[in-house]
This record gives C-alpha cells, structure tokens and sequence, in this order.
C-alpha cells in the first residue's frame, strides 16, 4: 500500500513500455495490416463483440452497479481468449477457433443474463452455420463451453453482484471534509462494498491504495475548490461554451463510453484471433480491478464532494469574510459516493494503460465515439491519452470532483492496469 498523495511504494508501479514488453509475447500490438488467418469479412470477434454488448446493455444491472457489467464482459471473454489459446488451438484449423470463441461467449452469457437465452442461441446458430460441420467445429463447441464453465465456477460468489456492491452503508458523522450525502436527492452511498469483492489479479484491493487528499486549508485544496467552484457552478459565466459541451458529453457512463473505444481497437487489429479475444478480456479484467481499488480508496479516506464544501463555505483559506453559498449547485448532478478519487478517472486511466500496452499509445487510426449524455455530439480520440486528458477537465467542469481527485484517480486505474497487464498470463492460460 502506498502511502502519501500520489506517492508510489516501491515496486508498486511500471511503466508502460515495461507492460508492453511482457504482453507482447502474450498478446501483442495493433497495427494496420492484412486480415489475419481466421479473421474473415464474417468476423467472429466482433460478431460476438456485438452481441455481448446488447447482451450486457439488456441485462437490467443498475448503472450504480457498473462494475458487474465489466465482470460479465471480462468472464465471458477471458472464457473465449483461454478457449482459442494457442496451447488448446496449436494444429486446429480456424473453423475450430471461430466455434470455440463464439461458443465460449454464448455459454458465459447464457448463464450470466438467462433472460437473454433465445437471443444468445440465434446468434450461436447464425455463427455456426457458417462453419463446416466437423470435428473441427465439434472440439470448438465443446472447449468453449467447457471454459466457460470453469471461468464462471472460479468467479462465483465474488462480491460484484449489484446487491453486494451496493450493500448498505452508514455515513460518518458530519464534519468537515467529511462525505455526506448530496443534493438534490440525499440518497443513499453506493458502491461501497465494491472493495470487499475478489478481484482477479490484484492481491488485494487495497494494494495500490491512494496516499490522503490534501489537507482542508492547504494550498491545493484552496486551488481545487477555488476551480471548481467557478468553472463547475451551473450555468458558470467563466465556463466557456467548449467546457460546457465536453462537461456534458463525458456525465455519460465510462463503461458505456469505453465500450466504443474498445471496439474501435479490436476491429482495426489485424492480429489472430487469440490475441484479440486476449485484448477485450485483459481490459475488463483490469477494469474490475479498477473499480474494486476505487471503492477502496473512496471509503479509505470518505471525502466530501465540492456541492458539500462549497454550500459550507468551507474554501480552506481562514479567511472570516468567506461567505457559504448555501444555493451553489453543480452543472451536473453530484453522484451518491466520495470524492476521492474520481471513479470516472480511474476508468479512463485503467482503459488508457491498457490499450496502451497492448495496441501502443495511439489506435491505427483516429477513434470515434458519441454520448447518450449529449445526443448528436461525436468527439474523435489520435492517442488513448487525450480521452484521459478530457475526462479530467470534464468532472472538474461539471462541478463533480476536484482536480486532485480527477488526477489521483488516473494515476490509480493507471497503476493497477498495468499491473494486470503484467500479471494476465495468469489468468490466460
């Protein structure tokens, strides 16, 4: 565990280029290329890519419970990169790979969101008929399921399910600093009991905890607040217009959103099959993780959000003539945990360490993505490091988060996914 705002314990942390050193045997990088063997115009990746998104999007998981939506894309795809391995796969033909890919997600999902079952069978069914009929496609079929199976028998019982997520939670008392629940609805914590869940690779959630935020009355925090509360105020006169529209676009889920940018990188890939399947389960794992270590450092520390602070005054500066602004509201709606870290921050810094690793640190080519939180508006990405940039400046702008938390929550996704990138072999083979 680290100790001290943004310090980092020895050995806690490596750079990127290490990580892309080890998964380079394990899963390789993107480059733009030819189509790979048994990467076909029909492209059974993204054809089941597809249909796990659907899948998880009708699943009816709760957005307070994100982390479960990355659980079912993680087991599924971890089921299906373990199925196509090279040690199940070396002297099959493609035919086997597709059956068994496609077989590995189908199965996963079809215990995972029963309600979808007919709608998982005719796309199992449309996938193959496109095989020959075989023994190729019979060992294929069977692996995968068999891996699907043993994926989900070694995550049951986990914690990440939304009620054990979620589970009840008693605020502190009231001080300042303090975390309290926030307007306009007063509810109830949630996520709180995401750091009791297993994750899958760290040793513990708590092993890349943050070190403290800045002291109320320290300079930074008097820099934060100041920020935040003149750029994150609704209807801001110091907010420009550009603010406000990347404000907006990013109140959208970072599952939702990153699930665009993830399928951007597998389509342009032009590596075999394994390592894509790879790709997509190696970046969920370590989103779980993420989540799970957010959870912990939140309710480590329970630090107040800025609606909280300001509303009290609370600036850190000693000065008497500071008056409260009791009416100061956000421009979006504050969500129901901490402060810090910023859990939209440290999603899209695990998502940014990961495609770095394995793609480098820009797609083949320019990104792509929209908002359900800003209909019509689409925003195009060169490096995975300008989402992580925006979405720093987006919480800030929203009024949601400090500064320091947007910045400590990229370093944390950071430093546990390169961690899981590191240790992914473990969980492929």
């Amino acid at each position: 565990m680290r100790k001290g705002l943004f310090k980092r314990g020895p050995g806690s942390r490596k750079s990127v280029n290490a990580a892309v050193v080890v998964m380079s045997v394990a899963v390789g990088t993107t480059a733009a290329a030819p189509l790979a063997p048994g990467q076909t115009a029909s492209d059974v990746a993204l054809e089941w890519y597809d249909t796990t998104a659907d899948t998880v999007n009708a699943a009816g998981i709760p957005a307070s419970a994100q982390v479960t939506k990355n659980r079912m894309w993680a087991i599924s795809w971890l089921a299906a990169a373990r199925a196509v391995r090279p040690e199940l796969g070396a002297g099959q033909s493609r035919e086997y790979e597709q059956a068994a890919l496609a077989s590995a997600v189908h199965a996963a999902l079809s215990d995972l969101v029963p309600s979808r079952k007919a709608e998982l069978d005719a796309a199992l069914d449309r996938s193959l008929e496109r095989i020959p009929d075989g023994p190729a496609e019979d060992r294929g079929v069977r692996v995968g399921r068999e891996q699907a199976h043993l994926v989900l028998a070694g995550r049951e019982n986990d914690g990440l399910d939304p009620a054990s997520v979620n589970m009840p939670y008693q605020p502190p008392q009231p001080a300042p600093g303090v975390w309290q629940p926030t307007p306009p609805a007063y509810g109830a914590a949630i996520q709180a009991g995401a750091r009791y869940a297993k994750p899958f690779l760290l040793d513990d959630p708590a092993q890349f905890r943050l070190g403290p935020p800045p002291e109320l009355g320290s300079e930074r925090y008097r820099i934060d607040l100041a920020e935040v509360r003149a750029l994150g105020v609704a209807g801001s006169s110091v907010r420009t217009e550009e603010q406000t529209r990347t404000a907006k676009f990013w109140e959208q889920s970072t599952q939702v959103a990153y699930t665009g940018v993830l399928r951007a990188a597998l389509e342009q890939s032009r590596q075999p099959l394994f390592k894509r399947a790879a790709m997509v389960a190696i970046f969920n794992v370590a989103l779980v993780d993420t989540q799970i270590a957010t959870s912990d450092s939140k309710y480590t520390y329970t630090r107040w959000r800025p609606v909280t602070a300001i509303r009290a005054a609370d600036d850190g500066d000693g000065d008497p003539n500071t008056t409260p602004d009791p009416n100061w509201t956000p421009e979006a709606t504050t969500p129901l945990h901490p402060d810090y870290p910023s859990g939209h921050n440290t999603y899209a810094g695990a998502a940014e360490a990961v495609l770095t690793a394995l793609t480098g640190v820009r797609p083949a080519e320019p990104v792509t993505i929209g908002s359900s939180t800003a209909p019509g508006e689409f925003r195009t990405y060169a490096k995975w490091s300008e989402l992580t940039a925006e979405v720093v400046d987006a919480r800030v702008w929203s009024g949601l988060h400090t500064r320091t938390a947007d910045e400590a929550g990229a370093l944390l996704g950071r430093e546990v996914a390169e961690h899981d990138v590191r240790m992914a072999s473990q969980l492929l083979r």
